[in-house]
């Protein structure tokens, strides 16, 4: 099992080196010019001067804040409504064609509306976020607590358990796993509206400082603030699987 891990890690780490090596050829022979497209070593050394030294390291701190609060509300709200929805046959009856009309709408969709209402404000910033990134943990809820085993709630009537310990001793449980495949995939969604969001803002972040650098034909910071968004989705996922396979410790 290790053996296969660190071959696995051999690979990636050999795509990866091979990905760089592509890149620097591409710009030293001149297929594209060093204004759009720096060489990694530019682009290493963009990244190591701005979190040492200049701003990049608080626009990073600014987004990864504003993703998290996102997406813990966006849990929050989904794990909640998908509990109410899945357990009651008639909620997901009445609420199945709301929600498939809601759930297609694209984010981006939904910006004007939120502009409108609460200006270019976080407060904004984090509604949209929050909004397209609740839909994964409240369909993956929902999901959860509809498939948990009928003979379950019947042994939990039996038991005369109330209706709070049914979700607590049952479904949740049951649901767990599913629950937190959706959180894996809504902070990703939830990185990614953070990002636009500060760009259409301009609030303090690096959605901001990659379209500052941009206008400014800065390409090695440009390139340096997408590694660091790409380094964080990346860490995100690790700590997400890490915390998965802890709390489902139960099921190996």
């Amino acid at each position: 099992m290790i053996l296969q891990r660190l071959l696995w890690l051999a690979a990636s780490t050999a795509v990866f080196a091979a990905l760089v090596v592509i890149w620097h050829l591409v710009v030293e022979n001149g297929l594209i010019n060093r204004v759009f497209l720096p060489t990694p070593v530019s682009t290493w050394e963009a990244l190591y001067a701005g979190i040492l030294h200049g701003s990049l390291l608080g626009a990073w701190g600014e987004t990864v804040r504003r993703m998290i609060y996102g997406w813990l509300f966006a849990s929050l709200l989904g794990v909640v409504l998908g509990a109410l929805i899945g357990m009651s046959a008639q909620a997901r009856a009445y609420m199945s064609g709301i929600l498939e009309f809601i759930r297609p709408l694209p984010a981006s969709a939904v910006v004007p509306v939120a502009i409108v209402l609460l200006g270019l404000t976080e407060y904004m910033v984090l509604a949209v976020i929050a909004f397209g990134a609740v839909w994964p943990t409240l369909l993956a809820t929902v999901h959860g607590f509809a498939s948990v085993e009928p003979r379950l709630y019947e042994v939990g009537q039996s038991l005369r358990m109330s209706r709070w310990d049914v979700v607590r001793k049952i479904s949740l449980p049951n649901s767990v796993p599913d629950i937190l495949s959706g959180m894996r995939i809504s902070v990703t969604v939830a990185l990614i509206l953070t990002v636009v969001g500060e760009m259409l803002t301009g609030r303090p972040g690096l959605g901001s400082a990659i379209i500052s650098s941009a206008r400014m034909f800065q390409a090695p910071q440009l390139f340096a603030g997408v590694i660091l968004l790409g380094i964080t989705g990346y860490v995100s996922s690790i700590l997400l699987n890490l915390a998965e396979a802890r709390l489902l410790r139960w099921r190996s």
